[in-house]
């Protein structure tokens, strides 16, 4: 009964950001589990050696494009050119995004700009493109990479922390919207996990900061992300919608 809950044989997965870190994790989980993966991010030398790795001993697909998803436009030439190369696109995991940590008193409008259109217009877009080809097979993953900063704040990430907020807000509406197209849509909140985009933006004694405040005491590694992706991208997670799902090795737990 349970055999093929995780089997994603014929489908196709979508994850921006999925040249490194946690988008090439559950990139590489999707294809292992039978997608074809369509993956971008702006660096096309990143890309290919990501996209070898993805594909590394499988039989599946791996494509890539480069594709800036701060910028308009980008979202729908992704989304147009993944449908034309391979045909339908049924688990899309909104990964790309960016931080650039700013005092409250401080903030730029270059910087909120930026960091709006990146972390949560972009997904808009791309979402927007993609789900009426869901709705009219009555099945599909939406995954938005949200943080623990979206449920909770840090010193100088406001503009990081609201659009990761905003994706929570958001994904709970568009779950009631298109629940009866059997497409469910979700977000993963993830803690300190060892990726470019932390370990660029926080000082040695930062890092040592997250650490203390994990249950576990170490950060994350990005394959640890792989089997809850793989969980909402399946029917595995056919009755999980509207959900934030925290993986943060016990930073939230921690309140004191």
């Amino acid at each position: 009964m349970y055999e093929k809950i995780f089997d994603l044989t014929g489908k196709v997965a979508l994850v921006t950001g999925g040249s490194k870190g946690l988008g090439k994790a559950m990139a590489r989980v999707y294809a292992e589990h039978g997608a074809n993966i369509m993956i971008c991010s702006r660096n096309a030398e990143e890309l290919t050696a990501a996209a070898a790795e993805i594909g590394d001993g499988l039989s599946v697909r791996v494509e890539w494009m480069t594709a800036d998803l701060s910028q308009r436009g980008h979202a729908q030439r992704l989304a147009d050119e993944t449908l034309q190369r391979l045909r339908r696109v049924d688990v899309l995991v909104n990964n790309a995004g960016s931080n650039i940590p700013q005092r409250a008193d401080q903030i730029t409008d270059e910087a909120w700009d930026r960091i709006v259109e990146l972390n949560l217009s972009g997904v808009m877009r791309l979402t927007r493109a993609l789900l009426p080809q869901m709705m009219e097979r009555k099945w599909g993953r939406v995954i938005h990479i949200s943080s623990v900063l979206g449920l909770g704040g840090k010193p100088g990430r406001n503009v990081y922390s609201a659009t990761k907020s905003a994706l929570i807000g958001m994904a709970r509406s568009t779950a009631l919207d298109m629940g009866p197209f059997g497409v469910t849509v979700n977000c993963i909140s993830p803690g300190p996990f060892l990726t470019d985009l932390p370990l660029g933006v926080l000082t040695e004694e930062q890092k040592l900061e997250f650490t203390n405040r994990t249950a576990l005491k170490r950060w994350g590694r990005p394959e640890e992300i792989a089997g809850l992706a793989l969980l909402l991208g399946t029917d595995a997670g056919s009755y999980i919608t509207g959900a934030t799902l925290l993986i943060d090795g016990g930073v939230l737990a921690n309140t004191l």
